[in-house]
């Protein structure tokens, strides 16, 4: 490293030396790149141009001088405006006046997050000056980073400092000129520890080496930081400053701690039409949809609306109410609203059981009304999947938690407000236990006869009043019990990865394990087929949103093997109803920024499609008496895994049977094949004799006699006539 004095004698050889080294590594570097990226990496070295600063107008300019610690004067920001970033006419206009005569005042828009949490922003975009060791470096520096229980060498909560002074720092390259206007910060996460960072400076640059520190009046503003570790704390800039570089400084923590910090850039990427790379990685829709966060008012309302546009396909109606009395509205979508049609099985997907995971909730809302326009359109596979299915999209569980992180805003809820319900429930945890009940009865050796795993019944101590059981989760049960749902889709947040039963291990001395449904087989399927025609989810390339890294099962996961949960509304779906229901969690970020919506939509809309029409495949059919009248109550079986008859299978040859009570059971062989459509799998049974003799005696108001009780009675006359 050469250090350069204040007053350079050098002479002019040798700086036609440093030039001409600097061409030859500029072309080693170029030379390095692949050739995609090039030009990309050729503009951004050869053009470090100085930083702008642009005052709002009206608003006065404070040149920065010499900072401590730093080698000679720092360079004052330019005041020329730049022309990615000039005022338009409306903006320079004069403000009206209100009735009062004062002003109205106007504040310019807010610039969204650069994507530390979204991961936008790469691992190599983050640098530090020094990490307490590789799981907490800058790369773990992002906000809302979840550590690992174990907090191991790799995946910690915060990038923490490898020394407690105030010349430690973590910077953020943009990769282009970003005009930034604010700073969210966070402590480190943890169980063990309390690391947070009280207060710290903010300076920016253009080439990574001369640095300016954002001033006012006074000198260099020193922003507060955080008094505890998981609540964001937001800085907004005093005049938003252009450069490439971000750098944080911190200058106090909390004292019994040390330097962590978890963070969030604001800032607007000044347009480059020149720069191959970034528009070669923009992501934009062609989508005509409603892309913004909806509260609960706006959210009724687009149901109106989409209700309106296609009032021949869609229903509005309520599940229920929360418990701060606001009613859990969902919409249904079929050629037939209202009615369940033979043959056409239902589907849901809910949203929002944890109120602060957003993004779930606001792609429901885009689903309905992508539908209805593609219906509208002629689009034949909308149209096809409308016309065989009944489709119900419940988009917020628990618009109480929604209420609390939507006031909060997309970036400062933290990790968990609004999750729970108002009286603190977790509703995806809030089921019954159904699992515990089907393996103690499956471990009694004493029983010999197999126990069900379908249509389980809720123990009677949970539908008491007195069991914690919130108003939310009621509604859901009762909906499902009336509603015969056949596939399902709880969207979550916080993760990228699609989970499928069973959530709970077995073994009560582990906390993960491999659990798997005797439909292990469908489930993997089901999720699957999410997550491989996500746009992510199984990108090897891609980074793990916190601590796993699901690439080994293709973006799926035993829900048990991950970590194991209790009364999930994925096993009580699956136990209680015979419902296939998967939890499916769309984005690393729960409560993305608006601007990111749209993209958003485009790495989640294939796969809400395509999960859809899976409820098409395995078998269906009708079990129907000789007089063509169908049985009500009908188990049917299908190689020994007991279901309801609608029964989602994958490709392949089974052996179907089917029961009922008073009928004679039959059999048949159904094939799957790998077109979409379920194959049509019908019976028809007959009564047996004993059904047929209690028929008639009833109709006759007689009662039949038991045939074993007439056999008993029989060989006790005849052994008396033999004496």
């Amino acid at each position: 490293m050469i250090a350069l004095s204040k007053k350079s004698s050098r002479s002019p050889q040798l700086c036609l030396a440093l030039c001409a080294f600097g061409l030859a590594l500029l072309g080693d570097v170029s030379r390095a790149v692949p050739m995609d990226d090039q030009d990309y990496y050729l503009q951004e070295i050869s053009n470090r141009d100085h930083y702008y600063s642009f005052p709002y107008p009206g608003e006065e300019f404070f040149p920065f001088t010499e900072q401590p610690g730093e080698e000679g004067p720092v360079r004052a920001a330019e005041t020329e405006e730049h022309p990615g970033f000039k005022p338009s006419r409306k903006e320079l206009k004069p403000k009206k006046s209100n009735k009062k005569g004062k002003p109205i005042i106007e504040t310019p828009p807010d610039c969204p997050p650069l994507g530390l949490e979204t991961l936008k922003i790469t691992d190599f975009q983050l640098h530090a000056s020094t990490a307490k060791r590789y799981g907490l470096g800058a790369h773990r520096g992002r906000l809302n980073i979840q550590a690992g229980v174990n907090e191991n060498d790799f995946y910690d909560g915060a990038w923490c400092a490898g020394r407690n002074d105030p010349y430690q720092w973590i910077e953020v390259d943009a990769r282009r000129l970003t005009k930034f206007t604010g700073v969210i910060t966070q402590g480190r996460n943890s169980l063990w520890s309390s690391n947070w960072v009280t207060s710290y400076r903010v300076l920016v640059s253009n080439d990574s080496h001369a640095w300016t520190a954002v001033r006012n009046e006074s000198g260099d503003v020193i922003f507060e930081g955080n008094s505890e570790k998981e609540i964001p704390v937001l800085n907004m800039l005093p005049v938003p400053l252009v450069a490439r570089y971000i750098r944080i400084n911190p200058r106090s923590w909390f004292e019994e701690g040390s330097i962590c910090m978890r963070l969030e850039i604001l800032g607007c990427p000044l347009p480059d039409p020149n720069n191959y790379y970034h528009r070669r990685n923009e992501m934009t829709t062609t989508d005509n949809l409603d892309f913004k966060h909806h509260n609960y008012k706006e959210m009724r309302q687009l149901m109106k609306t989409v209700n309106k546009m296609c009032p021949n396909i869609t229903r509005i109606y309520n599940i229920g109410k929360s418990n701060q009395g606001l009613k859990l509205y969902a919409v249904e979508i079929s050629d037939n609203p209202g009615e369940h049609e033979v043959g056409e099985p239902e589907f849901r997907y809910i949203a929002g059981a944890h109120g602060n995971e957003v993004l779930g909730r606001e792609l429901i809302l885009l689903l309905m009304q992508f539908m209805c326009q593609e219906y509208l359109a002629g689009n034949p596979r909308i149209v096809h999947l409308i016309e065989d299915t009944r489709i119900h999209l419940l988009p917020s569980v628990n618009p109480d938690g929604y209420d609390k992180a939507y006031k909060a805003g997309s970036e400062l809820g933290g990790w968990s407000l609004g999750r729970w319900t108002q009286d603190g429930i977790d509703i995806n945890n809030n089921f019954p236990d159904l699992n515990s009940l089907l393996w103690e009865s499956e471990d009694q050796k004493k029983s010999k006869r197999k126990v069900p795993n379908h249509h389980i019944p809720i123990p009677d101590w949970y539908l008491s009043e007195n069991a914690t059981v919130a108003v939310e989760t009621r509604a859901i049960i009762a909906w499902m019990e009336k509603i015969p749902f056949v596939l399902g889709g709880n969207l979550q947040g916080g993760e990228l990865v699609v989970a499928y039963p069973y959530d709970m291990v077995r073994s009560m001395w582990k906390t993960q394990d491999y659990t798997p449904t005797p439909d292990d087989h469908v489930f993997r399927w089901l999720a699957y087929s999410y997550a491989s025609t996500h746009r992510l989810m199984t990108d090897a390339r891609r980074r793990a949103c916190h601590t796993e890294d699901f690439q080994k099962e293709d973006g799926t996961v035993n829900g048990a093997s991950w970590h194991t949960v209790a009364g999930s509304i994925n096993d009580f779906s699956y136990l209680h109803t015979n419902c296939f229901e998967l939890s499916i969690y769309v984005g690393c970020d729960k409560y993305p920024h608006e601007s990111e919506l749209p993209e958003e939509w485009e790495n989640n809309r294939e796969s809400l499609i395509v999960f859809m029409e899976q409820v098409h495949r395995g078998i269906k059919g009708v079990v129907k008496d000789v007089h063509g009248k169908g049985i009500p109550n009908a188990v049917i079986s299908v190689e020994g895994a007991d279901g309801d008859y609608w029964r989602l299978l994958n490709p392949g040859e089974y052996v179907v049977d089917v029961k009922a009570e008073g009928y004679t059971a039959a059999t048949k062989t159904c094939e799957v094949g790998y077109d979409m459509g379920a194959t049509q799998c019908d019976f028809t049974i007959s009564k047996t004799n004993l059904a047929r003799i209690k028929e008639i005696m009833k109709k006759f108001g007689k009662q039949p006699i038991s045939l074993s009780m007439r056999r008993l009675r029989q060989r006790a006359r005849q052994w008396r006539q033999q004496r």
